[in-house]
């Protein structure tokens, strides 16, 4: 039997990659793709599994997972892109895309996912489109790149970890400093988390303190998502418990509103589908309302500052630009200036390089070490990837057990 083909397509955030994989589900195929005529294909992304949780939430009904009771939304990353490889291999497709396998993963099902791709390779053709050179399968001969929509040979695959751009001057100053001075910004004692018979936290003990860098750590499904829930006000189970934030016990009278505007925050889904018609000038403006989007009239003093940080991140080219028209890169600097404006006590970063390209993810990583460096903002950096150059004081680590994950500061 003749072995199956496989592609490596690099690509970056010039790359038209959504209009592109549309394309190869269709039938229509490039050139160098053309021995795929007349397969049907099945597509392995993240998209697809947003599709899949949004029509099981819809309609109350399992498709992929109906030999599990666990909704594919309670699921671990792990454990969501395990369940839809299954589903999608029993299609028997004549070629499967896979789209950043890797991203959000930790290192152990990273490389359960790659021993599975393994097997997979042997009976089965595969696309893999990867923003990062690491995560290239080493099965995929084939190199393409996608420059914007054309593929291209690829001939260098080296990794480059310096960002090819440096910021030209300080982090903007806010237009007050922010109210909240004590040196504690978040304290955890003891923090214990169950959902009916599943136990998520056991007795965690973490401190934040005003200008603290942190990079949160820990394996799909150990509760770092939940522990987050936790110090920005959204989870109910921080009643009753001794948790303190921003100088107040949990459940002591504050508001969610009191919580968050100490907070600034990004995760890509906030923007993944974002469709609204704003500029990148008036995306940063909104930070100091807490919108996405502005909606009110801006002041000079505000149209001032903005300009600053875009002149910062060399975007103020770019202020007239649509926010959805701007590369991937391009929006999570413009967020993380829209986050910082206001020079919140507390940054949040959650999974933010996830979906970038080498490239980007180093200048990302060099504003983030940027801002730890110049401000008085703590930050809490939540990746599964190991990203070179980041430059935490603290890890805290989370290390799952049979009664809940317990955490540890490194």
């Amino acid at each position: 039997m003749k072995s199956p083909k496989h592609w490596a397509i690099f690509t970056n955030n010039n790359s038209k990659k959504d209009p592109f994989i549309q394309q190869l589900m269709k039938g229509k195929f490039p050139e160098p793709l053309s021995t795929l005529s007349e397969r049907e294909g099945a597509l392995f992304s993240k998209i697809s599994l947003e599709k899949l949780i949004q029509e099981e939430d819809r309609h109350d009904i399992k498709i992929i997972n109906k030999d599990t009771e666990q909704r594919l939304s309670t699921m671990s990353s792990g454990e969501q892109k395990k369940t839809l490889l299954k589903y999608l291999l029993q299609l028997d497709p004549g070629f499967l895309i896979l789209d950043n396998p890797f991203d959000n993963l930790d290192a152990e099902s990273q490389q359960a996912l790659r021993a599975r791709l393994q097997e997979v390779s042997k009976t089965t053709s595969i696309i893999q489109l990867l923003s990062r050179k690491g995560d290239l399968l080493p099965f995929c001969e084939q190199h393409l790149t996608l420059d914007v929509s054309t593929l291209q040979p690829l001939e260098n695959t080296a990794i480059e970890n310096q960002p090819k751009a440096l910021f030209n001057g300080q982090i903007p100053l806010p237009f007050q400093s922010n109210p909240y001075q004590d040196p504690i910004l978040v304290e955890c004692k003891n923090i214990s988390v169950t959902y009916g018979e599943k136990e998520v936290l056991n007795n965690i003990n973490w401190t934040i303190k005003q200008g603290e860098f942190w990079q949160l750590k820990g394996a799909n499904g150990s509760g770092k998502s939940t522990l987050l829930s936790m110090i920005t006000g959204d989870n109910h189970k921080g009643y009753n418990q001794e948790l303190y934030l921003f100088g107040k016990r949990k459940g002591s009278g504050e508001s969610v509103w009191d919580i968050k505007k100490n907070i600034g925050y990004y995760t890509p889904s906030m923007t993944d589908n974002f469709s609204g018609l704003h500029t990148a000038f008036n995306m940063v403006i909104s930070g100091l309302n807490d919108s996405i989007g502005l909606y009110l009239r801006s002041t000079e003093n505000q149209k001032a500052l903005a300009k600053e940080w875009l002149l910062l991140l060399d975007m103020w080219h770019l202020r007239d630009v649509l926010f959805a028209d701007l590369t991937r890169g391009q929006q999570r600097m413009i967020m993380t200036a829209r986050a910082m404006i206001k020079h919140p006590p507390l940054l949040i970063l959650d999974e933010p390089t996830a979906g970038l390209d080498d490239e980007s993810a180093s200048l990302f990583i060099a504003l983030v070490n940027k801002i730890a460096a110049e401000t008085h903002t703590a930050i809490v950096f939540v990746s599964h990837r190991t990203e070179p150059g980041l430059q935490p004081q603290y890890d805290y680590q989370l290390y799952p057990g049979p009664h809940g994950s317990t955490g540890e500061k490194l």
